[in-house]
Order: structure tokens, then sequence, then C-alpha cells
């Protein structure tokens, strides 16, 4: 755990009602990373996106737009007080996501255009996403190990499978909460064996995660609904079931139990940003429409906490990069709560 001496020295010295400082720190907060209580990690990579990239940025888009949050949370008043720290997005990984992006492009335009992709080009990037995959697992390890609790910022979906890894090795088993607009149970998709879209095809070969609950989801194949359906492990509530439901008069209260109800005593969540309405997120790389609003999505998150449960861990994806500040206005928000959630479900 941080130095909580530091920490209280620093509490005692910050102005929360003052404005937002540019001091290089998730919405200005006084925290380094050593009297942290919770520390998010960014992983600045985009390199199997098969729409739109640019979320390699998404975690500096976010912490330069976090200044324009207020720290009060009526749900956690005094939640900035636990100790927040955002490390800086690493430069060398963000360098590596941009070179390999333009092969992964070429990859996927010869798939897509019907000719025989370069086996090269693919061994390349699945190598350098397991490089990743490594060095996620090895950081967030690290941090658990010195008492620290986690949250990923990415980045590609793909990015957060080391960490479940990490906490695969702490925990005997656990849930995973999952908001999003895909399913992302394909087999390595296009070839990609750490593919955005077969981040939870991957997840599940864990034993330890016993449960996954899909929420908002309104893109997916039939290899996937298949996959879902013969894990034994996975519940999905999809987006057009919870719209008629509501049409129909079902309280959204209610379906938040039932989804909650899904999952064990502790939780990973993995919060894809388009698993929100379109309108909140219009610059991320595969958006959907339909979805869940953000009032929904905060209710959701907080019926997990009131629920008694425990957030182990977890990550926010797919946020647009530079310079698209209404995404990272509306992602700095979902990441401050999930983070103020974690600590009053664990702290």
């Amino acid at each position: 755990m941080g130095n909580s001496n530091s920490r209280a020295e620093k509490i005692k010295n910050f102005d929360p009602n003052g404005v937002g400082l540019k001091n290089g720190h998730f919405i200005g907060l006084p925290f380094e990373e050593a009297d942290a209580q919770i520390v998010l990690l960014p992983v600045p990579w985009d390199v199997t996106v098969s729409y739109g990239a640019g979320t390699a940025t998404g975690p500096a888009n976010i912490l330069e737009a976090s200044t324009q949050l207020d720290l009060l949370d009526p749900d956690v008043p005094d939640a900035w007080k636990m100790g927040l720290y955002m490390r800086p997005p690493s430069t060398d990984w963000l360098n590596r996501s941009e070179a390999l992006r333009p092969g992964a492009e070429r990859y996927i335009e010869q798939l897509e255009g019907g000719e025989t992709p370069d086996p090269a080009i693919l061994r390349h990037i699945n190598q350098a996403c397991e490089e990743l995959r490594a060095w996620v697992e090895t950081e967030t390890a690290s941090l658990l190990q010195g008492g620290q609790l986690v949250g990923i910022v990415g980045g590609e979906h793909s990015v957060p499978l080391g960490f479940l890894q990490a906490l695969a090795e702490r925990h005997k088993k656990f849930g995973v909460l999952q908001i999003d607009a895909h399913m992302d149970l394909r087999k390595a998709y296009e070839g990609f064996t750490y593919s955005h879209a077969s981040i939870f095809y991957n997840a599940l070969q864990l034993p330890q995660i016993t449960q996954l609950t899909q929420v908002g989801i309104r893109d997916y194949c039939q290899e996937e609904v298949a996959f879902a359906e013969k894990s034994g492990r996975c519940t999905v509530f999809y987006d057009h079931e919870l719209q008629r439901q509501q049409f129909n008069g079902t309280p959204w209260s209610e379906t938040c139990k039932a989804i909650v109800d899904t999952l064990p005593q502790e939780v990973y969540i993995s919060f894809d940003i388009d698993g929100l309405q379109p309108d909140l997120c219009p610059h991320t790389g595969t958006p959907v429409p339909g979805g869940i609003a953000f009032q929904q999505a905060i209710f959701l998150l907080l019926s997990v906490v009131e629920s008694g449960r425990a957030i182990i861990g977890f990550d926010l994806s797919e946020t647009a990069g530079l310079p698209h500040n209404w995404d990272a206005n509306v992602s700095a928000r979902i990441l401050y709560k999930l983070s103020n959630l974690m600590g009053k479900s664990r702290l």
C-alpha cells in the first residue's frame, strides 16, 4: 500500500474545490504512485482494431480532459481522498503501436479484398501483442503485490488480458461484468491471437473466471452466440432485450438486480466505451446504434457495489484518441466512477 503519511499530508494541503490543476495527474490530484491506493495503468495500443483506429491515444486524451471534472462524487463523497494516480501513458508502447498499425491495416485490407495476406505481418504482430500481454501482466502483478488496487485504461479492448491473468493468480474464482456493444468471443479474429474482438474468448481460457456477464450486446455473430451458450459460464443481456423490457415497463433497477444476481462475490468490470449510446462516444473505433445511457451505466455499477460484491479490478477501453475531447470527457467520468466504486468496495 502507498505511504499513508504522505497521502494524509497531501489531502490536508489540497483544495478539492479549486481549479483543476494541469499538473499531469488525473483530475489534477496531488498523489504520486507511491502514495496512491488506486493506480490506473494506461495501455496505449490499437494495433488489431478492425475498423476505426485512434484509441492508442485514448489514455492521453482522457488524462487531458480529466481536469474538467469536479471531485465530489455523490455516491462516494470523499472518494478523492483514497488516493488515485494515473501513470503517464508509455511512449514506448505508443510508438510501437503506431509503427505496427500500418502493417495491420495492409493485412486487414488483403483479407477484406479476398487476397492471400502476408503471413510475416501476422507473425510479427502476434509476437508484439504477446509481449504487450506479458508486460501488462508483469506491471499489474507488481502493483497488486504492493497492495494497490488497479484499473487498466486502453487502448483497444485486447489490452486487459494480462491483468486478468495477474488477477487469476491471486483469486481462486471471480466473475466479469462486461459492458460492451460486442461479445468479443471470436477466436483469433482476422488471425490476430490477441485481437480486440477475441479478448473474452482468451479470458475464458482462465478457469478462475467462473462467470462472464455481458450487457448491452448488439453486434455479434452466430459463432459467438454458440460459444457463449456452450461455455456454461456466460450470461448475455442483449441490448434489444434490455430495451424491450423497458418499453414494456420493467424498471431499470429490476433489470440491474437480475444482472448483478448472475455475478459471484468478486467481480472484474470490463467497460468498453462503445457499450454506451453512440452520442456519448461517437469517435470510438466500432460504434453501434443502441446501447446504454450514461446514468443507466452508473446505476448498474453502483448496483454491483451496493449488493455487497467487491470490484477486484477493471478496464476502460476503446476511448477515441486526441483531439476528440467529448469522448474523453465522458470516459474520464466513467473512469473516476469505476475507481471510486472499486475503492468503496475494497478499502
